[in-house]
């Protein structure tokens, strides 16, 4: 559940942010007080930024991967119901030609 008070940002408006920080040579806690926001906040996107051109860390996924892997794990997650429901259905099933 999302926070009421959680303030969402464009994607404009982050690549923007990622941009300042890139052009001015300023650290980002710096360029996010300039912008009014939370250095956490930039520092993430950032980050995410540099992953995403392959900059990252060893081991760090880009946006691509991450949204891959929500999806499939919302995938798996539907695989996973859908398995409990045949197998219900099979032990239903096979109680009903006991009879």
């Amino acid at each position: 559940m999302r926070n009421k008070y959680t303030k969402r940002y464009t994607q404009e408006f982050k690549r923007d942010a990622i941009a300042l920080v890139d052009s001015t040579g300023k650290t980002v806690t710096a360029v996010a007080r300039e912008l009014g926001i939370s250095s956490e906040s930039l520092r993430g996107w950032y980050r995410q930024a540099k992953a995403d051109r392959g900059e990252g860390r060893p081991g760090e996924f880009t946006t691509a991967e991450r949204e891959e892997l929500k999806r499939l794990r919302r995938q798996n997650a539907e695989q996973a119901k859908t398995i409990e429901v045949l197998r219900k259905a099979a032990v239903f099933f096979a109680k009903e030609s006991d009879r």
